[in-house]
């Protein structure tokens, strides 16, 4: 196995068992086995699991298809509801069992490494940076409502969406999916009022 193939496998399995167990039950062993590599053979590329999980979490950022909400062609409200639609169905087809990596991290670990602390903070700025984007993008066509502050907004909705996972996990259920989407696309992110009839 070429050693770059050999670093990504890590990173596949890394991301995989940390998702499945979290950070403290996968053991480095645990990921070796599951890459199909021998365990020596992790500090040849990462030096330290704290490495690891830094890199793993860049690697599920990317799975996230984030990168749509900031992609032209259609409307950018419709755009950030498929988004959290996606990563809805991807909870339920896993059985309510996996929730966000980001928030897992951040419950579990953040409090015991500086390191993960720090990489959850930038991962979820990324993510609130780019809902923030496409919630300015609807001001501007006319679809959202002015008065809302776009960053403030975008760190509220992803915070309400680490608490509907953290709500629908603990209860096998897709009733705060639907009570999430209902409140952010039905409430929150809703047009600016008609202008009074006579006026121009």
């Amino acid at each position: 196995m070429a050693r770059q193939s050999m670093r990504e496998a890590i990173v596949d399995a890394a991301v995989a068992q940390f998702h499945a167990k979290g950070y403290n039950a996968a053991g480095v062993k645990d990921i070796t086995d599951a890459a199909g590599v021998p365990k020596g053979s992790f500090y040849n590329h990462f030096d330290s699991k704290e490495a690891l999980a830094l890199v793993a979490l860049d690697r599920y950022g990317a799975g996230r298809r984030t990168h749509v909400l900031a992609e032209p062609g259609t409307a950018p409200l419709v755009r950030l509801r498929e988004h959290f639609e996606f990563l809805r169905d991807e909870t339920v087809d896993a059985d309510f069992t996996r929730g966000c990596m980001f928030g897992n991290f951040g419950a579990e670990i953040a409090d015991h490494s500086e390191t993960i602390r720090a990489g959850v903070r930038a991962s979820l700025g990324v993510w609130a940076s780019l809902i923030a984007g496409a919630l300015a993008e609807a001001q501007r066509a006319g679809e959202l409502r002015t008065d809302l502050d776009t960053g403030r907004t975008a760190r509220f909705v992803l915070n309400a969406w680490e608490g509907t996972l953290i709500t629908a996990r603990s209860g096998r259920s897709g009733e705060a999916f639907e009570d999430f989407f209902d409140t952010v696309f039905g409430t929150l992110l809703t047009p600016p009022p008609a202008p009074p009839a006579g006026t121009a």
